[in-house]
């Protein structure tokens, strides 16, 4: 499979040089999506000549990185995508091994969970990020019928066809339930596999009004509930209640 590995970035000065290094050893087709970062992650990303980078002069959100990989590797002929993020939390090392299980288990989704398997005991998440990553998770198997243990893990592989069946409208980090309620609609076949629970950095923020975790669960559960109706799906009693 030809596969293009994409990176949404925003101010990622401090891990950017460090993660592209360690990426371009497991890919050789990489995007990065600058989101209107104003540190010195564009002077550092003109270090990677064989790096594909697309700009955007303000920040729009980690959702539109993703809409915007989403495009580029249905432009450039790709047969899939793989994503992570820039701030050290995914190992590069797996790539190849994201991008196999699309045709191991001929899954239109792959999706890392951090917490399918433990790799290292010591390693535990902010407690209010857990309590809503479980929270979340709950209503993707209860009111989509999958079983999935991580609503929230970044990296992903997806392939190519079932690329074109998303329609993202949210820009923001509730844009992971748009694609969970539209691949349940498509009737995809999604799988996990279990990467390494990694926090580096657990003061990084989501950014005004989503720093307050009852407000960012209280978003995402209006994302999820609208996305539920955009796609024609029955809000059981009880579902993302």
């Amino acid at each position: 499979m030809k596969i293009l590995t994409a990176i949404p970035v925003h101010n990622e000065e401090q891990y950017l040089e460090d993660v592209l290094r360690e990426v371009l050893r497991y890919a050789s087709d990489v995007l990065v999506v600058d989101d209107g970062s104003t540190d010195r992650t564009p002077e550092l990303l003109g270090g990677f000549p064989t790096v594909q980078v697309l700009r955007r002069p303000t920040n729009l959100g980690y959702g539109a990185g993703l809409r915007d990989a989403f495009a580029r590797t249905l432009e450039g002929g790709y047969d899939g995508l793989v994503t992570l993020d820039c701030d050290g939390q995914h190992e590069p090392s797996r790539i190849p091994e994201m991008a196999a299980k699309l045709v191991e288990t001929g899954a239109d989704v792959v999706s890392g969970s951090r917490y399918l398997e433990v790799f290292d005991p010591s390693q535990r998440p902010p407690e209010e990020r857990r309590r809503i990553n479980v929270e979340v998770t709950r209503w993707l198997n209860e009111c989509l019928g999958f079983n999935l243990t991580d609503a929230f893990c970044g990296f992903k592989a997806y392939r190519a066809d079932a690329l074109k069946r998303f329609e993202i409208t949210d820009l923001g980090y509730a844009m992971p339930l748009q694609v969970w309620v539209q691949a349940a609609a498509a009737g995809m076949k999604v799988v996990e596999a279990a990467v390494p629970l990694i926090y580096l950095d657990e003061s990084r923020a989501f950014g005004g009004s989503l720093d307050d975790s009852n407000f960012r669960l209280n978003h995402y559960r209006r994302v999820f509930q609208e996305a539920l109706k955009r796609a024609g799906l029955e809000i059981a009693g009880g579902c993302a209640g």
